[in-house]
């Protein structure tokens, strides 16, 4: 994993020190729109959160939802155990390493905040995986920093601050989706209260849609949802 860990970035492999800094960031308001406009769980669902951190997107999954948290960090899992419990599985694992069978197929996977912080093999591997673990019609959701056409200077450079090494522009990150999966983009610039671009790839596993599959708004263009 490319990322940068030392001087105050080490600081944030604590959990209540990430925790602050997204409160800070106004990532809870973004939290909620992205929840609300992009995977938005029906009854019955199974979420696979992989790179979930300390699983705060569980304040906004209700309980009929089955959720499953994978991260690499014991002290994030340990976090999210202690502030869950029961509520949702967690794993100290990498997702590509365990059998497909330890969750059931996933009709929705997020990955948020990942794909920059993985070089393109490991992208790669990683999607393959969470393909290979999805439902038929199911969903892989990503979220991650990037860079775009005619982005203002402060946005370009907190992008670039950040702790992974391997900022994308849509397209490329759009180009690391495996065969058998459908792929839009968005790119957003409102989700936290600076300015800072966000691309959002929404990925469906080929196969007959399930029923709601596809509740994402329709993309315009990558592009035209700047703001």
């Amino acid at each position: 994993m490319a990322q940068i860990t030392s001087g105050i970035r080490r600081v944030l492999s604590l959990p209540a020190a990430y925790d602050a800094l997204q409160r800070l960031l106004g990532s809870v308001r973004g939290r909620e729109r992205l929840y609300r406009d992009y995977i938005a769980p029906q009854l019955g669902d199974v979420v696979v959160d992989v790179g979930c951190g300390t699983a705060a997107i569980l304040d906004l999954i209700p309980d009929h939802v089955r959720y499953f948290g994978f991260d690499l960090s014991d002290k994030y899992i340990a976090a999210a155990r202690a502030r869950y419990g029961n509520r949702g599985e967690f794993h100290c694992a990498d997702i590509t390493a365990i059998a497909a069978d330890v969750v059931p197929a996933s009709t929705t996977t997020l990955a948020i905040g990942l794909l920059h912080h993985l070089g393109d093999d490991g992208c790669r591997h990683l999607l393959r995986a969470i393909r290979d673990r999805l439902a038929p019609g199911g969903r892989l959701i990503t979220l991650d920093g990037t860079f775009v056409p005619h982005q203002g200077w402060m946005s370009r450079t907190l992008v670039a601050a950040d702790r992974g090494r391997n900022i994308r522009t849509p397209d490329a990150y759009a180009a690391l989706v495996p065969d058998g999966m459908s792929v839009t983009t968005h790119v957003l610039n409102d989700l936290l209260r600076m300015p800072y671009a966000h691309c959002i790839l929404v990925c469906t596993k080929d196969a007959v849609a399930r029923s709601g599959a596809g509740r994402v708004p329709d993309p315009v263009s990558s592009l035209a949802q700047q703001r």
